[in-house]
């Protein structure tokens, strides 16, 4: 019997990349004021990103249906397949929670992990399990695998502004003003499924700086997936960041996979921001 994994826009895998992983991609909604999308399918990141820039309030997402699920799970079984679904963190979206409420109708055919990551954090989780499905696990021994892998997964993203975390009331103008004059760029991680602040540096070289060295005191499993990303319509400050921590890809991989962050994250860390993900040694 054949696997077939399903995982949603939350994980930043975009629509043609998830055809060639072999794998079933569900969109969150994405809504500008009266305008609704479909992240990824008819709202590109490059789009999502000129959209976020011009609007004075900042977007809202809208979890996964448990229909959409149920819809794509009866497919794939349809077809003789087991059902793998990898989530957006539980602690971000109610979309773990609609996977779950469609996957109660079918048993032990279906398996639901709770990524308790975001972006990258998912991507490279994904990459794992299709490595695991290509090489003839089953559901269950996938499913078993991942939620142990997950916790050694680090994301790291360095922020180039504040502007967005203050739109958001995840701080306050006061110090989102204070940050602006001084240049902070803080770092933020996902930690038990939730983004939270790890650091905090002053100007885009010293972010580096700091990026660089959390990545360092985590230790990168060069013999799991990675990941590097950029938030925005240029990836400008991901090169230069890349330049800057040489030392830490030299001689350990030969290609550097570079993806965007979407709407999930995007809408709250904005433009400009550069993100690192990977398994923990």
């Amino acid at each position: 019997m054949s696997l077939q994994i399903i995982v949603d826009s939350g994980s930043d895998i975009l629509p043609n990349e998830a055809k060639e992983l072999g794998i079933t991609h569900l969109p969150l909604k994405v809504v500008f004021g009266d305008d609704e999308f479909e992240d990824a399918v008819n709202l590109t990141h490059k789009d999502f990103y000129e959209k976020l820039i011009e609007s004075d309030t900042l977007p809202t997402t809208c979890q996964i249906t448990p229909a959409a699920y149920e819809a794509a799970i009866t497919s794939a079984i349809e077809a003789g397949n087991d059902v793998l679904i990898i989530t957006l963190s539980s602690k971000l979206s109610g979309t773990y929670q609609s996977a779950c409420i469609a996957a109660e109708n079918f048993g032990n055919r279906v398996e639901v992990v709770d990524s308790l990551n975001a972006t990258l954090g998912i991507r490279v989780l994904v990459q794992l399990a299709t490595a695991m499905r290509d090489e003839g696990k089953n559901i269950h021994e996938i499913a078993a695998v991942l939620n142990e892998e997950k916790k050694k997964i680090r994301l790291l993203a360095l922020l180039d502004t504040l502007e967005y975390l203050k739109k958001g009331g995840r701080i306050s103008k006061a110090v989102a003003f204070a940050g602006t004059m001084l240049s902070i760029k803080p770092v933020v991680t996902v930690a038990d499924g939730e983004v939270v602040l790890v650091g905090k540096a002053r100007g885009s070289r010293q972010g580096n700086n700091l990026l660089r060295e959390l990545v360092l005191q985590r230790g990168i499993d060069f013999s799991k997936p990675l990941c590097l990303a950029y938030s925005g319509l240029s990836d400008t400050l991901l090169q230069k960041y890349i330049e800057d921590s040489a030392d830490l890809w030299q001689h350990q991989t030969q290609n550097l996979p570079v993806a965007t962050v979407g709407c999930a994250i995007g809408t709250h860390v904005g433009p400009g921001a550069v993100a690192v993900a990977f398994f923990e040694k």
